[in-house]
């Protein structure tokens, strides 16, 4: 019998590097991974930017589905928590 992935466990959090991937790429990958979240989950984003323009589309998008959560807000350093809410 094979163990549960740790990973799939509520109160979990996922990295995603937005750096890492394509602009034309980003958007979508950035929708997909906040669709996959379960309630509790966070996905913890990293950027070289602050994504207002983006937040703006989430709040549109989830309205208060979605928590966002600063950990870091430094010129070339960004990090934002968004929780998936119930």
């Amino acid at each position: 019998m094979s163990q549960p992935h740790l990973h799939l466990t509520p109160d979990a959090i996922y990295p995603f590097d937005a750096r890492g991937i394509a602009k034309r790429f980003r958007r979508a990958a950035i929708f997909g991974a906040l669709d996959a979240l379960r309630a509790g989950e966070t996905m913890r984003f990293m950027n070289d930017h602050d994504p207002l323009p983006l937040l703006e589309q989430m709040r549109a998008r989830y309205g208060d589905g979605v928590e966002i959560k600063y950990l870091r807000r430094e010129p070339g350093e960004i990090v934002i928590d968004f929780v998936k809410r119930a």
